[in-house]
């Protein structure tokens, strides 16, 4: 669906962060100005609108998810960039004997790692060795600014 094709009734049922989607989705990244802008155009908004709103239409972009901020300063579809984080399965058959050693040393490593942690651990403490009585500070007294000034 084109953008151009809608009409000002059509486009008013859509919020402005759907019409932002379907803009980057026909013409691609752009910046905020340049999107608001469109939209603004599109929805026949007078500049005072444009100039009140385009903050909070930034901020809009910002917490939706859809969108991500390129580091040129134009936005973009987040589905259209692969997330970080990748995973890889290992099939053990393709593992060599190589690799199944260095597989196993690591493995080893952690398990001495939390072996040793678990030895560090004190179990013996408890919540009763804490004393959270108020014996300290039985013996304080609070005075105010005008006590002060008489004991000077």
């Amino acid at each position: 669906m084109s953008i151009n094709n809608l009409s000002k009734e059509e486009l008013e049922l859509y919020s402005h962060k759907d019409i932002t989607y379907m803009l980057i989705k026909e013409f691609g990244p752009m910046n905020t100005a340049d999107l608001f802008k469109k939209i603004t155009d599109s929805l026949e908004l007078p500049k005072s609108f444009y100039e009140n709103k385009i903050g909070d239409y930034y901020t809009t972009l910002t917490t939706d998810k859809r969108f991500i901020l390129l580091d040129d300063g134009n936005w973009d579809l987040k589905e259209k960039y692969a997330s970080d984080k990748v995973k890889i399965d290992i099939d053990e058959e393709e593992l060599d004997e190589e690799d199944e050693e260095e597989l196993e040393e690591s493995t080893d490593e952690i398990e001495e790692e939390e072996e040793e942690d678990e030895d560090n651990f004190d179990s013996t403490v408890n919540d009763d060795d804490f004393d959270d009585s108020d014996d300290d500070y039985k013996d304080l007294v609070i005075i105010d600014e005008d006590e002060m000034e008489l004991e000077e």
